[in-house]
């Protein structure tokens, strides 16, 4: 069944205002992450929240980021998150608690690992406790931070600033600003060569490209104190890597982490597809199952080899036991381990050359497990009878690459966990051809929780001619993903990062004979504007004349240079002719204002802004209809930096026919005016345009402004760096303010003229077409 909030009133009654409005917007996101329990656990949490009394920002944040932490490390990881959001209210201000909170994600996605998001939670609170300063500078960079450390070194950088800045509070905020030399040194010291969170990704496919199926990494850390991490191990069928490496020293040359990280992923998988049956622990001493363990791990190596024989080289290179090493047990296992994984590498030692004799012997029966107990009893038994008593604390023997082989002996165990696996339930959105749909049974009461979601590439319309598709008549109005944008603080110059959200939203068509009346009233100016298009046709191959590079000769001119030199004057050598190639190659994007002030009257007139734009819109899109350039119309309103409202009434593969004509005419205006993130967004569009020549035209009635915002001046930089964002890009951005004093602020966001002001409202319908004609000429 679908969920509905409705559902939930009881615990949104005492949320407030500012969050149940933007619950609202984040709450199909929600839906498609948490199950019913845990959408439960995100309200009650918004509600505790609240109850704190320290400002709507906390709550609002945990509205906005939680689903995004769901995703990334379950639903489990945000009640995680709200006790430590409520255990820090004592210790800090509610700034800084909307702060940890709205970075979590940041943290979650570097992290990967509920049990380290955990571990990341309890060292923000031990910072709290003994550097209480540092916490916001610290989160404010914590991207970057977290690009560069692990959670470990994270904490040891910390706890070493908070100890050297103990009493010295300036240098404490300088030290986690990251503006002082030893928080740089001290960064450059806790650095790890290779993090897991930027390999992850590759390794998956690097598995799944191997054995065409799908294995689960996750990230490990060991003692936050220590330098070494955990060795590799499998748990409930889950492959569980340092969350960093550094690169391995070798005789040979040094090895680079991420040859490291594909190994240990790679003998981890190996573990997971040859490994078939249970090995029993019953009446093995230590001894004996080190054994068996090391030629298990040489028996599964062997099969992947067979596979794919490249895999044997990455192994081999990793072993590093010569046989100078000593005599005990765990020396000699570790010299056992290396001439299994390499046939060529000499060893003379009696064990050694034992084990070699039993492998050879067992390489036709490979396909069991079996062959591992027999052939590791029988040189456990060898290494008995040298003498050489066996401690696993005192003699480990260690493969770099090598997990600690927990999971064959709880294969059982991890064969049981897998039919509950948590990837199991995942939900599945696949496309089908119409024959499928319409021939498959139709389950009235599939929801939000439907275990698949089909689509189809186009709409279906029924038997009926109603004009309407089934998505019109029943369905529900499409809503995208969140899209999230960095922001500009020009007071602390930095990005805040994922700051603004912006949220697609649906426009249900109205009648397309609005914008046709539109035509219709102003058709002298649309017969004006058909002579200039015409105008700036292209004229495909021209021939210029008095040029220098020339492609042929004009008769004429050259006839004309001739005389000139006989009377004794100085000839005009331009006497070429070139033929170029016109032609337009140009993309522009128009974004409308809608903010609430549209709404407002014009000064001695019945039209509203609103209605002036539209009929300024509509008159250009029927002029760059006419002139052939792709075109996009698209539209903007906020409601603070969770709920950036973006509608799209034209796309550029869209025609200008009534669909596009229908959501202009549904236009309205609403809200705020977040401007940055806006053309943030429509930047995103124009990026994708195969034009070379991009332009981005901001249609406003006002400086940029939102409801969370008191400094006029914040969301002015921020629309000014969103513009050198675009520029960067190679997209030109152009203003028209109907703002009668926008020269005060316009100048400064697009740049010295990069901007038309329209005083006179009311001729903007024949102005704006106007003035693309002239930018573009």
């Amino acid at each position: 069944m679908s969920v509905n909030l409705d559902e939930y009133r009881d615990l949104l009654e005492d949320l407030g205002a500012d969050a149940t409005a933007v619950l609202h917007a984040s709450w199909q996101e929600a839906t498609r992450v948490f199950t019913a329990k845990g959408l439960e656990t995100y309200l009650r949490g918004a509600r505790a929240l609240h109850a704190l009394g320290r400002g709507a920002d906390p709550v609002a944040s945990f509205v906005q980021e939680a689903p995004a932490v769901a995703r990334e490390l379950g639903e489990d990881a945000v009640a995680d998150l709200v006790q430590a959001a409520l255990g820090m209210a004592s210790k800090t201000s509610g700034a800084v608690i909307g702060l940890v909170i709205a970075t979590s994600p940041t943290a979650a996605r570097r992290l990967g690992d509920p049990e380290l998001f955990r571990g990341y939670l309890a060292f923000l609170a031990q910072l709290l406790a003994q550097a209480p300063r540092g916490v916001r500078p610290l989160l404010e960079r914590l991207d970057r931070l977290l690009l560069q450390l692990t959670l470990g070194g994270l904490r040891r950088w910390a706890l070493w600033g908070a100890q050297a800045h103990r009493t010295d509070y300036a240098a404490q905020e300088r030290y986690f600003s990251l503006a002082s030399p030893d928080a740089l040194s001290m960064l450059q010291q806790e650095r790890k060569g290779t993090l897991l969170v930027d390999m992850q990704r590759r390794l998956g496919m690097y598995l799944r490209a191997l054995w065409g199926r799908d294995f689960w990494l996750r990230p490990t850390s060991g003692d936050f104190e220590a330098r070494e991490g955990y060795r590799p191990f499998i748990e409930n069928f889950v492959i569980h890597l340092p969350d960093a490496l550094d690169d391995l020293e070798r005789p040979g040359g040094r090895i680079p982490g991420v040859e490291l990280y594909r190994a240990m992923a790679a003998h981890a998988a190996a573990h997971l597809v040859y490994t078939r049956e249970p090995l029993s622990a019953e009446a093995l001493s230590s001894l004996h199952m080190a054994v068996i363990g090391l030629v298990e791990d040489a028996r599964v190596e062997a099969l992947a080899a067979r596979d794919f024989p490249g895999l044997a080289t990455l192994w081999r290179a990793m072993h590093d036991a010569p046989p100078e090493r000593g005599e005990r047990a765990g020396e000699l296992l570790g010299r056992v381990a290396r001439a299994l994984a390499d046939p060529d590498h000499a060893d003379p030692h009696p064990v050694v050359a034992k084990a070699r004799a039993l492998w050879g012997a067992a390489q036709a029966s490979l396909a069991s497990n079996r062959v591992s107990v027999d052939v590791g009893l029988a040189l456990a038994h060898e290494i008995r009878r040298l003498g050489r008593p066996f401690n696993p604390r005192e003699d480990p023997f260690f493969v770099a690459y090598r997990d600690d082989n927990r999971y064959i002996w709880e294969f059982a165990e991890a064969a049981a966990f897998a039919s509950a696996a948590p990837w199991n339930g995942h939900q599945v959105r696949r496309r089908v051809s119409l024959m499928e749909f319409v021939n498959e049974t139709d389950v009235e009461t599939a929801g939000d929780d439907a275990q698949e979601i089909w689509t189809l590439s186009s709409e279906l319309f029924p038997y009926e001619d109603l004009g309407k598709s089934y998505n019109e008549l029943d369905g529900k109005p499409p809503v995208s993903d969140p899209v999230h944008y960095a922001e500009w603080d020009y007071q602390i110059q930095m990005e805040r990062p994922n700051w603004a959200t912006v949220l697609e939203k649906h426009v249900t068509p109205a009648d397309p004979a609005l914008v046709d009346g539109i035509l219709a009233a102003h058709r002298p100016l649309v017969a004006r504007l058909k002579r200039l298009v015409e105008a700036l046709q292209p004229q495909g191959v021209q021939r210029l004349r008095k040029q220098e590079e020339v492609d042929e000769i004009d008769l004429e001119a050259a006839i004309r240079a001739m005389v000139d030199l006989r009377l004794g004057t100085d000839p005009d050598l331009r006497i070429g002719i070139r033929s170029v190639r016109r032609t337009r190659d140009l993309a522009v994007l128009l974004l409308l204002d809608l903010s609430e002030s549209t709404n407002d009257r014009v000064r001695g007139g019945d039209a509203t802004v609103l209605d002036l734009s539209r009929q300024a819109t509509v008159l250009l899109g029927d002029a760059l209809a006419k002139l052939g350039d792709p075109f996009a119309i698209h539209g903007f309103a906020s409601d603070g930096r969770h709920d950036v409202g973006y509608f799209r009434f034209k796309d550029f593969g869209d025609d200008f026919a009534d669909r596009a004509k229908g959501r202009l005419a549904a236009m309205t205006g609403q809200l705020s005016t977040r401007m940055g993130a806006a053309m943030r967004h429509a930047g995103a569009f124009l990026r994708r345009a195969p034009q070379k020549k991009k332009l981005l035209l901001v249609l406003t009635d006002g400086e940029p402004a939102d409801v969370d915002v008191r400094d006029p001046q914040y969301l002015r930089h921020d629309a000014r760096k969103a513009v050198e964002e675009l520029a960067r890009d190679g997209i030109g951005t152009f203003c028209i303010s109907l703002d009668p004093e926008a020269d005060a602020y316009v100048s400064r966001i697009f740049g010295a003229n990069r901007y038309a002001v329209v005083d006179r409202i009311e001729r903007l319908p024949e102005r704006l077409p106007l003035l693309y004609v002239g930018l573009t000429r």
